[in-house]
């Protein structure tokens, strides 16, 4: 899979294909629009990349703080902004195809 094809999927279906990683099915959802759905998803991510994605979904629902939390989680440093999102979100699709 690409990126342009998990962008597709996004555009023309109604859930995630089954053969995605849990990281890639939080990616999708939250590309979807289906932020709780990506919530619930990285939640029973315990590791640095749940972390990170964790962070990314707290930086779109305005909750900074939270992010930060996050991304120390993650080992990363925290974006104080809602910029970049689509930047963050393809770097993050990158990281786990």
């Amino acid at each position: 899979m690409t990126i342009d094809d998990l962008l597709a999927s996004v555009d023309r279906d109604p859930a995630p294909p089954g053969t995605l990683s849990a990281p890639l099915k939080a990616l999708w959802l939250t590309r979807k629009g289906r932020w709780d759905d990506a919530h619930d998803v990285v939640n029973d991510l315990p590791n640095r990349m749940g972390s990170w994605i964790h962070a990314h979904l707290h930086r779109i629902e305005g909750d900074l703080g939270n992010a930060a939390y996050w991304y120390a989680c993650a080992g990363r440093s925290p974006l104080h902004t809602r910029e970049n999102l689509e930047g963050e979100w393809r770097e993050l699709v990158l990281a786990n195809l």
